[in-house]
């Protein structure tokens, strides 16, 4: 009687496929949130920023943009 080996985890090319596309897909969706965190944050900051100048004039006017 032979006793046959059995191979562990016999992976076909789908799974290499699914995981790789999987895994771009992952790294492209935090690239485009982080884009759009930027932004928005940079969005803020010029907001706050021309509102704190138009309280710091000085001069008791107040100019809005």
């Amino acid at each position: 009687m032979k006793k046959q080996k059995l191979r562990a985890q016999v992976k076909s090319r789908f799974y290499y496929i699914f995981w790789g596309t999987a895994t771009i897909a992952v790294v492209l969706g935090q690239l485009y949130v982080g884009t759009g965190y930027r932004l928005m944050s940079q969005s803020i900051n010029k907001f706050f920023y021309t509102r704190t100048a138009e309280l710091e004039r000085g001069d008791g006017t107040t100019e809005y943009r």
